[in-house]
């Protein structure tokens, strides 16, 4: 990958002094940003690009010239003009054209293009009329808080940074217009990590303006007592969690958190637990640079045989497979 954006790893002996309290706000602060690619993508009409599905990912598109329809099955297409931004959660594929109906080009992950480094590349395409200039990218997560997250984005979130509620996204889409421009040393650099500054405040957006953020994972999130327990989850999910223990960081009888834990988040306060635990585990095991026991005692687990129970129970998977395939996979040409 060409970076990562780190601001802070699970901690079980603390916490980091300047981390937002707000849980809502510590969740977006721990994002873990990996480039899976990004694309500088120069069309002229008529094209069509198809973006296919990556699973675990999230890909977005800000149009810095010209415009192009955003297209998804089953879902009405979209405008994208010059200025607008949108993400495609759930790893789903989509179509980009110059208008409707306009052949497809080809796939971006298999058409020939120019690698300005590993994961950034130029690509050319299109009949030779109107112009187009896109940023793409397609970007993966692995803090198991972002995750959740994602998941409850809806299929589509398009910014029209013609909003000025959105000044912050249309100042870092002048910055990334104006690197794109000069196509200086490192431009590829700092455009990438302006894509994931633009990734996080679309996000913020959303989280703003849609009632939908304010119910289920996220209603209990932003709950004043619910949400400072699932944030001490989040931070240290090897710690010995039982209900009562978490009743008191929400400052809440036990009787009463369970019961309103269960009906917010939809599942118990220890199923949750369990979850956590073993979505951190899967990332670390994914990574293959760490080994079962490791993992099982960073967790709170007193042997591997009962943390790899769990965690097959949970992913379906052994804790070894998972490890493996993870291993499989590192130096595996892109």
């Amino acid at each position: 990958m060409t970076h990562t954006l780190d601001y802070m790893s699970i901690r079980p002996e603390g916490v980091e002094p300047w981390l937002p309290r707000d849980p809502l706000a510590e969740a977006l602060y721990l994002v873990r940003m990996r480039g899976v690619f990004y694309s500088h993508t120069e069309a002229t009409g008529p094209w069509g690009l198809e973006i296919p599905p990556f699973e675990n990912c999230l890909s977005f598109h800000v149009v810095t010239r010209g415009g192009c329809w955003l297209e998804r099955d089953g879902q009405a297409p979209v405008y994208l003009r010059a200025g607008d931004l949108a993400l495609v959660p759930h790893g789903r594929g989509h179509l980009l054209r110059s208008h409707p109906g306009a052949a497809i080009d080809g796939r971006v992950d298999v058409m020939p293009q120019q690698m300005v480094s590993e994961h950034y590349s130029l690509l050319r395409c299109g009949g030779g009329g109107a112009p187009s200039t896109l940023i793409c990218g397609v970007v993966s997560f692995e803090q198991p808080a972002v995750g959740r997250l994602l998941d409850v984005l809806p299929s589509l979130i398009h910014i029209d940074t013609s909003d000025e509620r959105d000044s912050r996204i249309a100042d870092t889409l002048r910055l990334m217009a104006t690197e794109l421009g000069r196509l200086r040393p490192g431009g590829e650099a700092v455009t990438t990590r302006l894509a994931d500054i633009l990734v996080i405040e679309a996000i913020r957006t959303w989280l703003a303006d849609d009632a939908a953020a304010g119910t289920g994972w996220l209603g209990a999130l932003q709950d004043p007592q619910l949400g400072q327990a699932i944030a001490a989850i989040h931070r240290a999910p090897g710690n010995e969690w039982t209900v009562e223990s978490l009743a008191r960081e929400a400052a809440m009888s036990r009787s009463a958190f369970a019961a309103r834990f269960t009906e917010l988040v939809g599942e118990s306060a220890m199923r949750y637990v369990t979850r956590c635990r073993m979505d951190v585990a899967r990332s670390r095991l994914e990574r293959g640079d760490t080994t079962v026991a490791a993992v099982a005692t960073e967790l709170g687990y007193l042997s591997e045989a009962s943390f790899s129970r769990a965690f097959t129970r949970t992913v379906g998977s052994s804790p070894g497979a998972v490890r493996r395939a993870g291993k499989s996979l590192v130096g595996m040409p892109h």
